[in-house]
């Protein structure tokens, strides 16, 4: 009886306690631009998925905007089966490598898990991201077999996550999908915002390439509302219907004197040059770039985390992260902050910023601040913060990093007259669908919603696509039901 108890102890401690993945030292990340975790190895993976209790009515599943069988593909890994695995997955997302690396599945999947009622849920992100990889590196990807052509064409403004699922499930469906992109290589965001350490942009181009290999047709340096209309899409160019996935690329500032100081850049900006631009790898890449000693980097978000671990990089000696509310109150995933604090950025948090200080050469040499306290929760939910009378305060930088979020780019949409916006520029649509009031013009993503998360923009694209497909069974089949 007694080892019986004992068994089951071990039992209940093992489903309790989630594998954790192996990550480079805090002191040496902090200076290089390499992934920060290892990923698990066959072993590990195996025995985290068999904490999974395979439950009779598993939660998990709804907490994911793409619906993936979660509980399928983990089933396959306590099997062995890892490409099968990766398969499973794919059926559902094409971006698995980017999803398990990047999404906050501590607020989606994750939360729904059984098991962390009592205990850590499964790690599904990081099973994701293994079978990914290993699919990979065993160079087993699977092409699925593609229907016979429908006839119809679908243009995707955007190559980001929204653009890339989007086009993964119109291309399976036999439609012929053609993305455009403004910049010089496809991924959108996933390219130009998300930093090296935490997405290698060798997985970015993996994934976009198994979307080629689908048989979608990728346009580069291609802006849409400059080199075509949306208009000359449907009309000129033969396209049968156009998902907008721009994403909302313009950034907002703080509103406070001295913006314009040399010194001072938009998140956005920052990132693009890091990223996209590559300043990472100078001298091989000469891309201008301010490499700050003291930094300062303003916001909560997954942006602010990641502008500040940047500059961390870049070779600052100082990173202060200042944010108006509590840590309890930001936005951007645990593990991104837990990160930052690993490393040594500075969080000044309660904590608003006044004017910014210029050296009387028009340079950036500090910024005034003063402190905050939580009072009643605004619109957001959250306790709004209010300022500390007399609580001013001065801090020395060199360079300062805005990362508040992003309005829409008006580029596009100010060509798109008969498309409807909201009062904040973003295009008004459908949830369910992405229908937008103009026929045959769907979107989804942060220029719908704002900024947002990669999933939930992969979960818009996957949403437009069912639609739009839907929308030529009526457009085509049932002209009564066609309303222009």
């Amino acid at each position: 009886m007694e080892g019986k108890e004992e068994k089951e102890k071990e039992k209940e401690k093992k489903t309790k306690n989630r594998i954790k993945m192996r990550e480079q030292d805090p002191l040496a990340r902090a200076r290089n631009f390499m992934e920060v975790p290892y990923g698990y190895k066959p072993e590990e993976a195996v025995g985290e998925a068999f904490r999974c209790l395979s439950c009779l009515k598993p939660t998990c599943r709804n907490g994911c905007p793409v619906s993936v069988d979660i509980p399928a593909f983990i089933k396959l890994i306590k099997e062995g089966k890892f490409i099968e695995a990766a398969w499973k997955i794919k059926e559902d997302n094409a971006l698995p490598a980017v999803c398990g690396r990047v999404c906050p599945q501590e607020i989606q999947c994750e939360s729904l898990c059984i098991l962390g009622k009592k205990g850590e849920p499964v790690a599904i992100g990081n099973l994701e991201r293994f079978v990914a990889d290993y699919e990979a590196e065993k160079g087993e990807i699977q092409i699925p077999e593609i229907p016979g052509p429908s006839g119809r064409k679908v243009a995707i403004i955007g190559s980001g996550p929204g653009g890339l699922t989007c086009a993964a499930a119109l291309i399976k469906s036999g439609h012929q999908v053609t993305l455009f992109e403004a910049l010089h290589k496809p991924g959108g965001v996933l390219m130009y915002g998300i930093p090296e350490f935490r997405l290698p942009k060798v997985i970015v181009e993996r994934e976009v390439e198994y979307i080629k290999k689908l048989g979608v047709e990728v346009v580069l340096n291609a802006v849409i509302g400059k080199l075509h209309t949306v208009d000359e899409l449907l009309h000129d160019q033969g396209y049968d219907a156009c998902f907008v996935c721009t994403g909302a690329g313009l950034p907002i500032f703080l509103g406070i004197p001295g913006e314009n100081l040399n010194g001072v850049y938009s998140a956005n900006e920052f990132l693009t040059r890091a990223n996209l631009m590559k300043a990472y790898l100078f001298p091989e890449y000469d891309t201008p770039i301010k490499r700050g000693k003291k930094v300062a980097v303003f916001g909560g978000g997954n942006v602010a985390m990641d502008s500040a671990r940047v500059a961390l990089r870049l070779g600052a000696e100082k990173v202060y992260l200042i944010y108006r509310r509590s840590e309890a109150e930001m936005p951007a995933r645990k593990a991104e902050v837990h990160h930052a604090h690993e490393e040594g950025i500075e969080f000044l948090l309660l904590t608003n910023p006044l004017r910014f200080i210029d050296d009387g050469k028009g340079n950036i040499c500090g910024v005034e601040c003063i402190k905050m306290e939580l009072g009643e929760p605004d619109a957001s939910g959250r306790k709004k913060p209010v300022p500390l009378k007399g609580s001013e305060f001065q801090i020395e930088i060199d360079v300062a990093i805005p990362a508040l979020g992003t309005r829409a780019n008006p580029l596009l949409t100010q060509t798109m007259s008969d498309v409807k916006l909201n009062k904040r520029g973003y295009i008004v649509a459908e949830e369910g669908t992405g229908m937008t009031s103009k026929t045959g013009v769907f979107a989804g993503g942060d220029i719908v919603t704002g900024s947002a998360t990669v999933i939930l923009a992969m979960g818009a694209g996957k949403k437009a696509a069912n639609a739009i497909n839907e929308y030529f069974k009526w457009k085509y089949w049932d002209t009564r039901k066609f309303v222009n």
